[in-house]
């Protein structure tokens, strides 16, 4: 069986609101505490938003930098393919007017070896015809 409780109602509706004051009290006095240091936590935060600041912009200077870099051996492989194209272009050109000299050459000496074989050919058939001229006298 349940003890009695001889707590009136008016009992605890003082026990309540001793509680909810001292309650209250407590809060006060937390928030006095907020008050007295609200200067330090908000130079706190302050000073933790200026360093995340600084860190992005030095990741910011990082990404910069490191961009800028690839761009610069973009260029650089680009100015070297440029300059290999052009180095390539001007082997060919040289190629091609040593080519067209050396046919050149090749046709003259084929010109020059044929007039020397008509020539030698007219000179055997000169010999030929005198040497039968001979002959009949």
């Amino acid at each position: 069986m349940p003890a009695f409780n001889a707590n009136s109602f008016s009992d605890r509706m003082d026990a309540g609101a001793k509680a909810r004051a001292a309650e209250l009290e407590r809060a006060r006095k937390r928030a006095e505490v907020m008050k007295a240091t609200a200067g330090e936590r908000m130079a706190e935060r302050v000073k933790i938003a200026a360093d995340r600041e600084e860190r992005r912009a030095a990741r910011d200077a990082a990404k910069k930098a490191e961009q800028d870099r690839i761009e610069a051996e973009k260029r650089a492989e680009a100015e070297r393919l440029e300059a290999e194209r052009l180095a390539a272009e001007e082997a060919k050109r040289l190629a091609d007017e040593e080519y067209e000299a050396a046919k050149k050459w090749l046709a003259e000496e084929e010109k020059r070896k044929l007039v020397k074989l008509l020539a030698d050919q007219k000179a055997m058939r000169d010999a030929k015809y005198a040497a039968r001229k001979h002959r009949q006298r």
